[in-house]
């Protein structure tokens, strides 16, 4: 897994005033899981906007594929592989479950695939399919999140961006939704993971960054990480 599919260098993000992202270095591999945790209002979340388009940088760099995403739109990044699934889901809350899936096949013609996919969808949340014409605004937290990651995986994408997925989840449902994760990463794809509960994104993870007040201040593998004093101390309550 040498092959770097995300790079980002020296990234600067500043809006309304505020530094948010104060020149980081990040990278994600191939096939590799990287977790990205820290307190909030530490960037993480501007972070993955700014990757998705959704915020423009005050200056570095970002390679995906070899390829600068400078004055790349955030549509244009959608249909080169790029998906996130944001913070609180962000479901279309007057569409029912297998609308919200269909969105995410929007920019693809091969409707053979997306009914293939849709299954695919259906197997990895059997739920969703028992209630696949029920509005998604009148689902659970725990079922919008699997409709949130179910939509992003329906545009097939290269590399999977996922913003704080457990939170406001009941255990047993952070318990599926990781579970999920861990299929996915399985199945070769490439995912940043931002979240709050750094045990089990570093679980997970092959690597991790931690992030504070902008800037990454440690990064390695996860199980590195994970035995770090100073990570016990701030975010696993060691």
């Amino acid at each position: 897994m040498t092959d770097r599919l995300l790079e980002i260098s020296g990234l600067k993000v500043a809006y309304g005033g505020i530094h948010a992202i104060k020149g980081i270095d990040l990278h994600v591999a191939e096939g590799e899981l990287v977790a990205l945790i820290g307190s909030n209002g530490a960037g993480k979340t501007t972070t993955l906007k700014t990757l998705a388009g959704l915020l423009h940088p005050a200056s570095g760099l970002i390679h995906y594929g070899g390829n600068s995403l400078h004055n790349v739109e955030a549509h244009q990044r959608a249909a080169m592989g790029i998906a996130l699934v944001p913070e609180g889901r962000g479901v279309f809350a007057r569409m029912t479950i297998e609308e919200n899936l269909l969105m995410g096949a929007y920019s693809r013609n091969d409707r053979d695939e997306i009914a293939t996919d849709l299954d695919r969808m259906y197997s990895l949340f059997p739920r969703l399919e028992e209630r696949k014409y029920q509005l998604a605004g009148t689902l659970s937290g725990g079922e919008q999140q699997m409709v949130a990651m179910s939509r992003a995986l329906m545009s097939r994408p290269r590399l999977l961006m996922l913003d704080e997925p457990s939170m406001g989840l009941a255990p047993l449902m952070v318990q599926k939704i990781f579970d999920t994760i861990r299929d996915i990463a399985a199945l070769g794809m490439s995912i940043l993971l931002v979240e709050q509960n750094a045990k089990l994104a570093l679980e997970v993870a092959q690597r991790g960054y931690v992030m504070e007040s902008g800037n990454i201040t440690l990064s390695g593998a996860a199980g590195e990480l994970l035995g770090s004093d100073a990570v016990q101390r701030a975010y696993l309550g060691g």
